[in-house]
């Protein structure tokens, strides 16, 4: 195996990445199962022109499976995507790549928190900061594993510590340079996805109105045509954090930018914002602009075979 293959298993990974970002990891995932299968487990088991590219073969076939892994969890293939997840750290190892199995941890952290095991997410989260997985990391990843991390904090309760690993976040993102060397997957770390990890972690300590603050920072911010799902999970949250502050007609109009967003998106989380806008609106179906968001999540939800 030569470089050519490295290549051309990073560029399968960068196209299906853009593909989930737009359309949610219910488009392509078993496209991509199938070629890390088929493809890659045969180039993982031949030979290489060198030790340096063993290493990066070895780390492209684990970000594809971390890929593999992350489209799982987003299409609520929770047991698929453990498993991926798995596989992408052995890989990560393998090829001692310490920032990637720090990416992968983070992954992992941010399914346990979504899931509600906020310890458990809290401890993957620790263990992708720790050591080289985060101090080798390029300034971008860094930021992204520690707003996981901060994430983590919020929703095991500790906000103090949550609220210094934000500041740090920020300070990493702000030190990334266009002359960074940054691996390919992470592309969509932005300022925007800075603002809706942040949003996340001031919403689960209690700080609503600095989660919607977050969250419309990251809508302004976020190129909505490039990463459609985000868009609207973000913007599906923000409503959701609008109608927990009791501005049911803020939120509805949120809403309707939510759906209008989602429109294509196979995404367990946009089909988890819809289920809540439904329950959240129930008690007010009588009100017309209640009842119209209601009936519109509720063809979302019939749309996506849900």
């Amino acid at each position: 195996m030569g470089q050519a293959d490295v290549t051309a298993v990073r560029d399968v990974m960068s196209l299906f990445s853009q593909i989930d970002q737009r359309l949610g990891g219910g488009h392509g995932r078993t496209a991509v199962a199938q070629y890390l299968t088929n493809e890659v487990t045969s180039y993982l088991n031949g030979s290489f022109a060198s030790e340096a590219v063993r290493r990066e073969m070895f780390t492209a076939a684990g970000e594809l499976a971390y890929l593999a892994g992350w489209m799982a969890f987003d299409n609520d293939e929770h047991a698929v995507a453990q498993r991926y997840f798995t596989t992408a750290t052995k890989l990560s190892v393998e090829a001692n790549d310490g920032p990637l199995t720090g990416h992968v941890l983070r992954a992992m952290a941010h399914q346990a928190v979504d899931l509600g095991h906020p310890q458990q997410g809290l401890q993957l989260a620790e263990a992708s900061v720790s050591g080289n997985r985060y101090r080798a990391a390029c300034p971008r990843e860094r930021a992204l594993l520690k707003v996981v991390h901060a994430k983590a904090l919020s929703a095991a309760g500790q906000k103090a510590e949550s609220a210094k690993a934000l500041l740090q976040a920020e300070r990493d993102l702000t030190a990334a340079t266009d002359s960074d060397h940054e691996p390919a997957r992470v592309f969509f770390f932005s300022e925007a996805s800075l603002a809706h990890e942040t949003a996340c972690a001031l919403r689960d300590s209690g700080d609503l109105a600095g989660a919607a603050d977050q969250f419309q920072l990251s809508v302004r911010k976020r190129k909505a045509t490039t990463f459609t799902r985000t868009h609207a999970v973000t913007l599906g949250y923000l409503g959701t954090v609008q109608a927990r502050s009791s501005e049911l007609e803020q939120a509805c109009t949120t809403w309707t930018s939510a759906l209008n967003a989602m429109d294509g998106v196979q995404s367990g989380r946009t089909r988890k914002i819809a289920r809540d806008i439904r329950a959240t609106v129930a008690p007010y179906r009588q009100v017309a602009g209640a009842s119209e968001i209601d009936q519109r999540a509720a063809d979302y939800l019939a749309a996506s075979g849900m």
